[in-house]
């Protein structure tokens, strides 16, 4: 890694990278005094990143482990009941720590957990993926699904401080990283033109310095946050194609062919592009190569008349409507957006006939 990561200051918390977040992490647990600590992890984090983990952790502090399923079809409030047994059965109390070891999953469930347990308790988030990394552990968002309704529960608090430890991308697949990189173009189309253009020819992109791609995607993601950390302005910008991205990926969540995060959000940033050119927002040529870079790096997804009809009302359920509609962010040219906007059923619905075609 030839970057030199420095920490980025969040809203009442501090995101630290590599060897230096080990170093604050448990400087951290020291001067906080807490009574005990538990890391929360799923099948996968537990067998490839715990081992990783542990062996930096350097305290004196009891510790114990909570496993649970990997998968977004966990991340419920079933989930939760069980774990705050578990909390209370070994005899978490107010001066206990969570840390939430694993992907966007469980830093978005146990984040939840953390911050109801006993009317709160702290909490750390070490991501384990890169979608958890650039995009789900930052801003203070944590919550459950509702049945196969994305995020409809959960509070905004943040956790005691973020630790970004890229080495564990090293136990990622392939489509686990597209998935991640996903939230790194949509940054690149919401805020920043010349970040989008690194990502337009992937063979030209360093790997072996691709820490500091994560690290501008941090940056964008934070920035828009601390501007609004409740989301009743800017910080909508960050759900550009993840309006029909989520109820894409709600739709396909019980299917026997279920979508990553990132893939939905991919086909909701093609779809939501089309959407911007045709309100006149987005040049033709910016949406083509919007529509082809994307394309490129994520398998198309076949979808039927059914389908569609079913993801369209999905979107009456997205967390983001208000007064009955349903809100887009949409770009106002490559590196802007416009917040609050409105698109007819038959728009929608060509959308879909476009990224078929």
């Amino acid at each position: 890694m030839t970057h030199q990561l420095n920490k980025i200051q969040a809203n009442n918390y501090e995101i630290f990278f590599n060897d230096e977040g080990y170093n604050n992490l448990n400087e951290t647990i020291s001067k906080n005094n807490y009574s005990s600590i538990f890391i929360i992890v799923d099948e996968n984090t537990n067998d490839f990143c715990l081992p990783k983990f542990i062996p930096n952790l350097a305290t004196e502090i009891p510790i114990e482990i909570i496993e649970i399923e990997a998968g977004e079809e966990i991340k419920n409030i079933t989930t939760c009941v069980e774990i705050w047994s578990i909390l209370s059965d070994l005899g978490a109390d107010r001066k206990s720590l969570i840390i939430n070891l694993g992907g966007g999953v469980i830093t978005d469930i146990g984040g939840f957990i953390a911050s109801t347990f006993k009317r709160g308790i702290d909490f750390i988030n070490v991501p384990t993926t890169l979608l958890g990394m650039v995009d789900a552990s930052i801003g203070g968002k944590n919550g459950v699904d509702l049945g196969n309704l994305k995020n409809q529960i959960g509070v905004i608090n943040v956790p005691k401080m973020l630790l970004i430890s890229t080495d564990f991308l090293e136990t990622l697949s392939q489509k686990e990283m597209r998935s991640g990189l996903a939230e790194m173009l949509k940054h690149g189309l919401i805020y920043d033109k010349k970040y989008w253009e690194q990502f337009l020819d992937l063979s030209q992109i360093d790997f072996a310095d691709f820490d500091a791609l994560i690290y501008r995607s941090i940056e964008i993601k934070n920035e828009i946050v601390k501007q609004d950390p409740t989301e009743n302005g800017i910080r909508k910008a960050l759900n550009f194609g993840h309006t029909l991205g989520h109820a894409i990926e709600s739709h396909f969540l019980e299917s026997e062919t279920p979508l990553l995060h990132g893939e939905a959000i991919a086909i909701g940033m093609i779809l939501e592009s089309y959407i911007s050119k045709e309100k006149g927002l987005l040049s033709k040529e910016d949406f083509y190569q919007i529509k082809y870079n994307i394309t490129n790096l994520y398998d198309q997804h076949n979808f039927t008349d059914e389908d569609i009809v079913s993801i369209q009302n999905l979107l009456i359920h997205d967390k983001k409507n208000e007064y009955g509609k349903v809100q887009f962010a949409l770009i106002n040219g490559i590196g802007k957006t416009i917040i609050n906007q409105s698109a007819e059923n038959e728009l929608i619905i060509n959308s879909f006939i476009d990224y078929k075609s």
